[in-house]
């Protein structure tokens, strides 16, 4: 009994002794056993067997020497972020967005398509598996190993879309399993807004803060909510459909534009160019997002306000009176800022539900 414990600890002991030299590896490029171990806080000797653990796995090599230098110049390692894949696709009402990265998070190809919004859930589905597996068919060495589907509606815990009322046949759809079985990996879905505010936390203008609400401006409304670092969607995956709640405005927008005559983009530019009826509407968009916001600032009472989705196009234009309107709602209004990443946000935000995935199971991180 004894031995079987000591070999238990120690097989336990190399691996959290891997993982380290692995976080290391990948953080910090190509660097040579010296330098890892300090980094890892391991012996040279430690981190010599790590590397042959990864290198064994295919997630590390020796990378080519620098040139310069006298003498024989000590070996280096890097990372294969190569070694596999992941997608993340926004599968919308009008488009269709799908991206592939590496195990870094680094995205490699895109492919995007228009579609009609009354397309049928089979025809939707066959083109959102064509832009992603045409993503994928670029890639020569590694396959995908996770990929997250991004839509409008409430999408549960398993991925699959309890309430749609945009894309015809939605309803009661496993959109995680379909996505799951082009790749035969695991496949997940998630509601569009929460994928975006997870895009904006990760490598966007929400990169420096724990907790934020994401507002997707548009047509349609929503929000994704991050909370002490973590996205919350709650027990259903409805959380925040402030859409349901009439008082709340977020459904206002087609009816401003309708009630103005002119889509978006036309009020926007005549906004711009000082139309004093077109700058009435923008203030009205803005007013309705500020009030869809201010419910769930005077709740959580976030650093930030993220504004994402086609609207966000506006810019400041649209930010500045939202930003007012805000102010006049809440005790302590946050800071209001632009999207970074935009219409993209949904699909980078699948890469990265993915990537957490691939890092949990397969890189053990």
């Amino acid at each position: 009994m004894r031995t079987s414990g000591v070999s238990h600890d120690t097989a336990l002991l190399r691996r959290l002794n891997t993982r380290a030299t692995l976080q290391v590896l990948r953080q910090g490029g190509a660097q040579t056993l010296t330098q890892l171990a300090r980094a890892a806080g391991l012996s040279r000797q430690t981190a010599e067997v790590a590397i042959a653990d990864l290198t064994e796995r295919g997630l590390a090599e020796e990378a080519a020497p620098t040139e310069g230098g006298a003498g024989r110049p000590a070996r280096r390692f890097r990372f294969r972020a190569e070694a596999g894949h992941v997608v993340g696709v926004d599968i919308g009402p009008r488009r269709i967005f799908a991206m592939l990265a590496d195990l870094n998070g680094d995205v490699l190809t895109e492919r995007r398509l228009d579609v009609d919004e009354h397309l049928p859930a089979a025809e939707r589905l066959a083109l959102a598996e064509q832009a992603a597996t045409a993503c994928a068919a670029d890639v020569s060495r590694g396959g995908v190993w996770a990929a997250t589907a991004g839509t409008s509606g409430v999408v549960d815990r398993s991925g699959r879309v309890s309430v749609s009322h945009l894309i015809p046949g939605w309803t009661g759809l496993d959109l995680g399993g379909q996505v799951g079985r082009w790749f035969d990996c695991p496949g997940f879905a998630a509601n569009d807004a929460n994928l975006a505010a997870l895009a904006e936390h990760w490598r966007g203008s929400a990169r420096h803060v724990d907790d934020m609400v994401y507002v997707l401006s548009g047509y349609r409304a929503g929000h994704g909510l991050m909370l002490d670092g973590r996205l919350r969607a709650g027990r259903t995956g409805s959380a925040g459909e402030l859409g349901r709640l009439p008082l709340v405005g977020w459904e206002d927008m087609s009816v401003v534009l309708a009630r103005d005559g002119r889509d978006a983009e036309e009020v926007f530019e005549a906004a711009r160019a000082g139309e004093e009826r077109a700058l009435a509407v923008v203030d009205r968009l803005a007013y309705g997002l500020a009030r869809g916001a201010s419910a769930l600032v005077l709740v959580v009472d976030p650093e930030l306000v993220v504004v994402g989705g086609g609207f966000s196009r506006a810019g400041e234009l649209l930010l500045g009176p939202m930003r007012t309107h805000l102010a006049g709602m809440c005790l302590n209004p946050p800071e209001v800022a632009l999207s970074t990443f935009g219409e993209e946000s949904i699909a980078l935000g699948g890469v990265r539900m993915a990537l957490d995935h691939v890092e949990r199971e397969r890189l053990d991180l």
